[in-house]
């Protein structure tokens, strides 16, 4: 198959491509770049976008997730091309409960630019292609060095404990729990779907929550580090969510976690 993928240098992005470069015939676009070829494509696999969780301007956030998603849906629109892309369980925010069909809480710029666009695809009826989007949750594996404070605590936890034999944990993390997801088990889930014919969005976790602190518990052991407590900024306690864990009953119908 012939599939484009957005945001191909980032941190799924790369793993991506290192999964379907054997089997496909990719191309590739940036934000930046000149408007990528759609004709002839089967599939988009859009993943391009701002990560930051924490980035505070929203128009910027809105152009580059939001408005270009927008751009790349109606591309795929007119030409015939499939369409996987990437949301976040970030559009639960403060919820217990983590349906696809459920309430949503978006906390931030970078929650509500996810849900709007998830909000502006149900709303579109799709005859001539099939259109995928993946919530995903807590994503973790290799090639997260460029992201500094939004990589994973699985990474962030393993750097500290190699270089400096401490490991930084917010206090009370026993009661943060999250549902950490292998990047291998996001791809997976993409490669999956490019024979799936139906259009939706599905959570993309594990259904099985766990701690920071064991986390750093278990990086800690390895390591033989310690584990240093620090307060949390008070500029990430409102959009801080204390609990994830996927409802993933709509996934397995098409993969077994």
């Amino acid at each position: 198959m012939k599939i484009l993928i957005t945001g191909h240098k980032g941190f799924i992005g790369q793993n991506m491509v290192k999964a379907l470069r054997d089997q496909h015939e990719l191309s590739f676009y940036e934000w930046g770049d000149p408007p990528p070829e759609f004709e002839g494509l089967d599939w988009c696999i859009h993943l391009g976008a701002i990560s930051s969780t924490t980035e505070r301007d929203v128009d910027k956030v809105m152009r580059q997730n939001h408005d270009f998603s927008c751009i790349v849906l109606f591309a795929c629109q007119s030409h015939g091309v499939n369409l996987q892309y990437a949301s976040s369980a970030s559009v639960y925010g403060q919820l217990k409960e983590f349906r696809e069909d459920g309430p949503v809480d978006p906390r931030s710029p970078y929650a509500w630019s996810k849900y709007l666009f998830d909000r502006h695809v149900k709303t579109q009826k799709f005859d001539k292609i099939v259109v995928q989007g993946f919530r995903y949750f807590n994503v973790y594996g290799p090639h997260e060095e460029h992201k500094g404070d939004q990589a994973s605590p699985y990474y962030k936890f393993e750097k500290q404990a190699k270089e400096t034999g401490k490991i930084k944990l917010f206090e009370n993390s026993e009661k943060y729990l999250r549902d950490f997801v292998p990047v291998e088990t996001v791809v997976d889930v993409h490669k999956r779907f490019l024979t799936v014919k139906e259009s939706g969005i599905w959570n993309v976790g594990t259904g099985k929550p766990k701690s920071f602190q064991q986390v750093a518990n278990e990086i800690a052991n390895k390591n033989n580090a310690t584990v240093e407590y620090i307060p949390m900024p008070e500029h990430i306690k409102s959009q801080y969510q204390e609990f994830t864990c996927a409802d993933v009953n709509k996934l397995k119908k098409y993969y077994q976690i």
